[in-house]
């Protein structure tokens, strides 16, 4: 007998699209793979004013998405509220109630959904709560993105109708960092090395006389460019030498000036006015 249940099913386009987020935080690299339902005026959180639950109830378990459970990879070990979360893949679920939204960082990847009747507490990571913020904007697809992002912490936002929930995630980048240094000079380093190490450290504001140590190499090895000039130049001048950074911001401009580089040109020029004001 044909049965038609023996073919493949039809490729078709999801109510909740597939949506893949990645955020390098320093050198730590986040990557978040879920669904976008859509609001479609219905009440999400909580419950509605004639008193039955909305889309997500309170005290039942969210999958953070549809479909599949949102899964969440981290690269190197991040800390999230003072729980370490190691490199890996995790599912992300959601509790919420009244006042807050608890997300436990799960273990088990192999649920499918929300995983309602195989879920086990006991396999979560660790749970946080947060508070959730009411937006004045609608959201309609729900929505994951990261924010406040600098090299050492990013915050990862859920938003979704007129509710947003943040998650503060921390990276130890100075120490990344530090074993990324050590490994590119004493394995094969070259002019760009020593450059970047000095950029790193002229821009987290930390020892300048490493930082003029590394660019002087940068400069022996490499010549003369306007950007190693450049940041020469910043670190001179914050360790208090104004004159050697008005030099060498010079030479910066004229090499950027014989490249067309014209925005490097106006950068150093301004540097120059101001450093010289505090040389009078």
């Amino acid at each position: 007998m044909f049965s038609c249940f023996g073919y493949g099913q039809i490729n078709h386009p999801k109510a909740s699209p597939l949506a893949v987020v990645e955020q390098h935080v320093g050198l730590t690299k986040i990557t978040v793979r879920y669904s976008r339902p859509a609001v479609k005026g219905r009440h999400i959180f909580g419950t509605r004013q004639d008193g039955m639950p909305g889309l997500v109830p309170n005290g039942r378990i969210w999958r953070v998405g549809a479909n599949e459970s949102t899964k969440i990879t981290v690269d190197k070990d991040v800390n999230v509220m003072g729980h370490n979360l190691p490199e890996g893949t995790y599912a992300l679920y959601a509790f919420p109630n009244e006042k807050t939204l608890e997300i436990a960082f799960h273990t088990n990847t192999g649920h499918w959904g929300d995983g309602r009747d195989n879920y086990n507490p006991k396999e979560d990571l660790f749970r946080i709560r947060v508070l959730p913020q009411h937006l004045m904007e609608h959201q309609e697809n729900f929505l994951i993105t990261f924010d406040s992002i600098n090299h050492n912490s990013a915050k990862m936002s859920l938003l979704w109708a007129n509710t947003r929930v943040q998650i503060p995630f921390e990276v130890d980048t100075a120490a990344q960092m530090e074993q990324e240094i050590a490994h590119q000079i004493n394995t094969n380093p070259s002019a760009l090395t020593y450059y970047e190490a000095a950029r790193y450290l002229q821009e987290q504001d930390k020892e300048m006389g490493r930082a003029l140590d590394y660019l002087n190499k940068a400069l022996e090895l490499g010549g003369d460019t306007y950007y190693f000039h450049r940041v020469k130049s910043l670190v001179e001048a914050r360790m208090g030498d104004y004159r050697s950074a008005i030099a060498s911001a010079k030479k910066s401009m004229a090499i950027a000036d014989s490249l067309g580089k014209d925005e490097f040109v106006r950068m150093n020029e301004k540097n120059i006015i101001a450093w010289k004001k505090l040389l009078e």
